[in-house]
């Protein structure tokens, strides 16, 4: 699967360095908002719920399901679960098994965007076209 390296506009936002903002990422990526806003948005989120811990006072290092699903679901994105318990892998982070558009992939403890069959993320997480995909995000 194509790979196109990018950081989501954590860069120009005036952010350093790389940090496990990979819902960040996608969520900007796929909905083309730029970063400083989905930030803005699930931090508040969490806040709101009361999520944060001592230790990690942002959502550069993760942010719950719970939170982006709801944000997610709000602008209008629906979930497509492509695995259910016991039934193995059945979608690969492979062009040829994902829809056409933009979709948000949840993979092993991550997400990331792709575009048109093309993986736009700070790194190539297929595994060589291996890596399970266990549902999208669409555009409803």
């Amino acid at each position: 699967m194509t790979h196109v390296h990018t950081d989501g506009g954590r860069k120009e936002s005036g952010y350093k360095g790389s940090v496990g903002d990979c819902v960040i990422r996608a969520i900007a990526l796929a909905t083309e908002q730029d970063y400083q806003t989905v930030y803005d948005d699930l931090l508040a989120r969490v806040k709101k719920l009361k999520l944060l811990r001592e230790r990690n006072r942002g959502v550069s290092r993760g942010v719950p399901r719970k939170v982006y699903e709801a944000y997610l679901i709000e602008m209008g994105w629906k979930w497509v679960a492509t695995m259910r318990i016991g039934t193995g892998c059945k979608v690969h982070l492979k062009a040829e098994e994902l829809p056409k558009g933009r979709i948000i992939c949840r993979v092993s403890k991550h997400l990331c965007a792709v575009i048109d069959g093309v993986i736009h993320d700070s790194y190539d997480p297929s595994r060589d076209g291996t890596r399970c995909v266990y549902g999208y995000y669409q555009k409803d």
